[in-house]
């Protein structure tokens, strides 16, 4: 029998060192008007020097099991989602389940780019759902500020660092993921990547003088793209869930730019005041963005049991997914 996987605890950790869109104007040519009117961020958080993504991830994986009291040695299985990890291998997944004592878990990386959280989040799911693990750690953790070209006007202002996570268990009476949608197309892979760095261009001098190991963005196409595939992903895990837009407690979008959100918000015909936003306040934090927001609204009381909602979110692949929740 298929058993549903509901969220037990959530957790986030964001660094401390805040930088803004004035700071931004002394280390290149743009300004605080500019980064806000075309993308709705006025700050993102950048981790400290020496902090790493599984050391947030670590972090957000703690206040999630200090939440729900669970025992780390109970954990069946960690999954990370990031593009940023520790290093090529060990996984990140490892570095914290090291670090929060999850002896028993297994542990592995998933990477999809922003979209990476819900991609490990269904993944996740389909373990408890077939009864193969009882309790599953998922983690999106992203130390942007590591691939981000920081000459690059276009890009650096859009991203920012940080984690968040999830405890997945199965819940007597409740549904968990009601609907999913997973998608990619990979013959776009040019319009939002990291050129170098892997084993097609390996580090060399002239990748450093080029700074092709850092993040490439095509802007204008990336926010076609972006809002026609949302959209779609968006009314496709409506239709399997047998659910209206106007069913949703809340929408939780990518934090990628509010030009986008407002785009997939009209194309969807709901007023935006149920879309939950924190972009002004962290940026672009990829794989963090989602499970960072469930946490917000979990620990200020605006999520009820059997409240549904609608996650949603594009990123480098190119990849989209969305899935729509049972609280």
């Amino acid at each position: 029998m298929r058993r549903s996987a509901s969220i037990a605890a959530t957790g986030a950790y964001l660094p401390e060192r805040i930088l803004t869109n004035a700071d931004l104007e002394k280390m290149v040519e743009t300004s605080n008007e500019w980064i806000l009117s075309r993308t709705g961020i006025r700050e993102r958080r950048i981790a400290a020097e020496g902090e790493t993504t599984s050391d947030m991830g670590a972090r957000a994986a703690q206040q999630a099991l200090d939440q729900s009291g669970i025992d780390p040695k109970t954990i069946d299985l960690i999954i990370v989602a990031t593009c940023t990890p520790d290093t090529a291998f060990p996984s990140t997944a490892c570095y914290i389940q090291a670090k929060i004592g999850a002896t028993r878990a297994a542990a592995f990386d998933l990477q999809a780019a922003c979209s990476g959280f819900l991609y490990a989040l269904v993944t996740a799911e389909q373990f408890i759902a077939s009864g193969a693990h009882k309790t599953v750690l998922v983690v999106g953790a992203e130390k942007l500020s590591s691939i981000v070209n920081w000459q690059d006007r276009n890009t650096c202002v859009l991203f920012g660092d940080g984690a968040g996570a999830v405890i997945l268990q199965h819940r007597e009476g409740g549904r968990g993921i009601v609907s999913f949608d997973l998608g990619a197309d990979g013959t776009q892979t040019e319009i939002l990547s990291v050129p170098a760095g892997g084993c097609r261009m390996p580090i060399t001098p002239e990748v450093l003088k080029n700074r092709s190991n850092f993040l490439q963005m095509a802007g204008k196409e990336v926010f076609r793209q972006a809002v026609t595939a949302m959209n779609r992903s968006a009314e496709d895990c409506l239709e399997k869930a047998g659910i209206k837009p106007k069913d949703l407690r809340w929408i939780i979008p990518h934090q990628a730019n509010s030009r986008i959100i407002e785009a997939v918000a009209q194309r969807l015909s709901v007023d935006m005041e149920h879309f939950y936003v924190n972009l002004d306040r962290y940026g672009n934090t990829s794989a963090a963005c989602i499970p960072i927001c469930l946490h917000e609204l979990n620990t200020a009381g605006k999520l009820k049991q059997g409240d549904l909602l609608l996650m949603v979110v594009f990123g480098g692949g190119l990849t989209w997914a969305g899935a729509v929740l049972e609280w």
